[in-house]
């Protein structure tokens, strides 16, 4: 098992602590006037999805946790279960809605994501930092709205509302980032040929 300090912390890490598997949400490193400097981590639970957050004493050790990884392909949704379809051995299994999290606000059929493991039990999956969304309802947009404008909930493929500019309609293709739930930008005719 590897051990790091503090130093070797980093925000997407995940460690054991106190028999729990967490990742590292948030890192900051905290010097005071005369005090020795400490850490201040939030860490979200694996297992149960809880946020945390605790202080550490600069040169604390920290167990890594060894997280297998491998790419899986999202075939279809079944109530509260995600069916999917490791890419390699093209075995099928399904994953609960609980260890999915947020990411079952981005996931449309044939996406492929990494599902992360730790001893052969599933725990996170990896989304990629933006996805393309079509808008599937949202108010009509009217002459004269601009980007610098004001902003419209939207409600895309999945499911997911986001605020997006005014001038945006039914059907376009939007860029949301997985890691916030905001609207990036707009996908337009020619990205879409090249992504």
């Amino acid at each position: 098992m590897a051990v790091v300090d503090t130093g070797g912390l980093r925000k997407g890490l995940t460690i054991e602590l106190d028999n729990e598997l967490v990742r590292i949400v948030e890192y900051q490193h905290i010097k005071q006037g005369r005090g020795s400097a400490f850490i201040r981590l939030t860490m979200r639970n694996l297992r149960t999805g809880s946020t945390t957050e605790r202080t550490f004493q600069a040169g604390s050790k920290f167990t890594v946790a060894r997280l297998e990884r491998q790419t899986i392909q999202y075939l279809y949704r079944d109530e509260d279960d995600y069916h999917f379809m490791d890419t390699e051995t093209y075995e099928q299994f399904s994953l609960p809605k609980d260890v999915l999290g947020t990411a079952a606000n981005y996931l449309k059929e044939n996406d492929t994501l990494d599902l992360l493991t730790y001893q052969d039990k599933p725990i996170d999956v990896e989304m990629p930092v933006t996805v393309a969304l079509r808008i599937e309802h949202t108010d009509p947009g009217l002459r004269g709205d601009t980007a610098t404008g004001g902003s419209k909930p939207a409600t895309l493929e999945t499911g997911l509302v986001v605020s997006v500019p005014l001038f945006l309609n039914e059907g376009d293709l939007v860029k949301v980032d997985t890691r916030t739930g905001q609207y990036v930008e707009r996908v337009t005719a020619e990205r879409r040929t090249k992504d």
